[in-house]
């Protein structure tokens, strides 16, 4: 069972990043407050959960949250501060989108830096113990998948529709046949060999 509240503050936001171990694409933050009475079956971590899952639980998140925010961290964001800072960047912006502040903030991971002074506690597997991180977990991994989806319509050769981005061995074959495109993150380790000396 996930639990609901970790400070024992009303205004409590849980925040968690899709995207960090991706080639391509954004970094995706999402930062959550839900009111204490809030259950859902399915709500856990959302790589525990089916795509399906995910898509049923987003609208819900939206209504039922008192308040909710999205940010996107791009890639060239990402090669500029590396994904670590990017990650905090772009959590750091979705708590700055919330309609309430919050009290508390919860912080999936074990990183972050205090923002506007308010206390916040990391919590590592955050998304697989408390409901708002769990939920933030969910708005950050679908925003992130719809984007790389219509990204996917301008480079069908990736198959960004079904990797989102991550490297399979599909997306590093396509690279190696089609080079990189805009939305590769340059200081990335795109493909193993990039490691091997040609002596």
């Amino acid at each position: 069972m996930l639990k609901s509240n970790y400070s024992g503050k009303i205004l409590e936001a849980g925040t968690d990043e899709a995207g960090r171990g991706c080639l391509c694409g954004p970094v995706v933050a999402a930062a959550v407050i839900l009111p204490t009475d809030f259950t859902h079956p399915f709500l856990n971590d959302s790589k525990q959960l089916t795509e399906k899952q995910r898509k049923i639980l987003k609208p819900i998140i939206e209504q039922k949250a008192i308040a909710f925010g999205v940010s996107f961290v791009d890639e060239k964001e990402v090669d500029k501060m590396n994904v670590l800072q990017a990650s905090i960047t772009g959590m750091k912006r979705s708590i700055e989108l919330l309609e309430i502040q919050p009290e508390f903030i919860i912080v999936d991971g074990n990183k972050f830096k205090t923002y506007k002074d308010i206390p916040h506690e990391t919590i590592v597997k955050g998304d697989a113990k408390y409901l708002s991180i769990a939920a933030a977990s969910v708005l950050a991994k679908t925003y992130r998948d719809e984007f790389m989806e219509k990204l996917h319509q301008e480079f069908p050769m990736y198959n960004w529709k079904q990797n989102k981005g991550y490297p399979t061995k599909q997306h590093r074959n396509a690279i190696r046949e089609f080079g990189i495109t805009s939305y590769h993150r340059k200081t990335f380790r795109l493909l193993p060999e990039q490691l091997k000396l040609k002596l």
